[in-house]
């Protein structure tokens, strides 16, 4: 059996490289990249599906545990959904700290006189980047003479977040209404925006420590597991048999349920955005949301 070790490793690599290599020929690739399959234009997706496949195929050639190499391969491939949160909520709470930056840029400007459509260019200069091609996709409408209003759900449309909302209905407002208390609500909705900022960084501070949690006790599950394997193996002898197979996919299971709910309660909950349907606003006319 020991002899046979390396063979099976070899075989099942073989298999899942070939697996995936047949995956990507079905997939097919993009006319500009069709001239050389390079490893590192691969999508990470790609990446991910190929290293799922090739540890479930060592993982089953060497302990012939099928739930544990499923549950290897799969974890495999959606680990970057499972612990992945931290770097989306970082982007949002990033999103809010440049939409207070822009806010409070754009009521310093219009705090000057200068009206709202010729203070958006200057507001740009000092925002993060995290927003800035929105912004720039915003002033090019602006200058290509779309109604401000228009323009500026578009811009909500694109940043698809809670926060801007707010910002872009006082804009909305403005626009149409001409209100003269712009500078007042931009600076409560600056204000609001660093609250916020302050509170979602609390919270996410508690949130990674959560899903350090999850990575460690999932770690310990997997070295354990491995760890029985290779050096008591008259211990897990059993697992071996259909029964045991059948222990292991009930053990698998709950195991996953159990490190998915802990997923799920370290995820932050987006808030629901309040304005309008965006498949509707490109007929909105101009002025239609004028005081009568």
């Amino acid at each position: 059996m020991n002899a046979l070790v390396p063979v099976m490793l070899v075989v099942g690599a073989a298999c899942g490289t070939g697996v995936f290599l047949l995956a990507l020929a079905i997939r097919g690739r993009p006319a500009d990249e069709a001239q050389g399959l390079k490893w590192p234009a691969l999508s990470g997706r790609a990446h991910r599906l190929a290293a799922a496949v090739i540890i479930a195929g060592v993982v089953i050639a060497v302990t012939r545990w099928v739930a544990v190499a499923l549950a290897l391969g799969l974890l495999t491939a959606v680990w970057s959904r499972l612990f992945g949160g931290g770097k989306q909520e970082a982007i949002a709470v990033l999103r809010i700290e440049a939409l207070a930056t822009w806010t409070e840029s754009l009521r310093d400007m219009t705090a000057t006189g200068i009206a709202l459509p010729d203070a958006l260019p200057a507001s740009v200069v000092a925002v993060p980047p995290v927003i800035r091609p929105e912004l720039l996709a915003l002033l090019d409408r602006v200058r290509d003479k779309e109604p401000l209003d228009v323009a500026v759900l578009r811009f909500a449309d694109a940043l698809d977040d809670a926060t801007a909302d707010h910002i872009v209905a006082a804009l909305v407002l403005n626009a149409r209404a001409q209100g003269r208390q712009l500078r007042a609500v931009l600076t409560a909705l600056a204000q609001s925006a660093r609250a916020e900022l302050e509170v979602r960084r609390r919270v996410e501070a508690e949130r990674r420590s959560s899903r350090q949690a999850v990575r460690i006790m999932m770690g310990a599950t997997i070295a354990m597991t491995l760890g029985l394997f290779f050096l008591n193996r008259s211990y897990v002898a059993p697992y071996s048999t259909l029964p045991g197979q059948l222990v292991l996919f009930l053990v698998v299971f709950f195991f996953g349920a159990a490190f998915a709910w802990l997923r799920r309660l370290s995820v932050f909950r987006k808030a629901d955005r309040f304005l309008g349907a965006p498949t509707t606003r490109g007929a909105v006319p101009a002025g239609s949301g004028q005081r009568r």
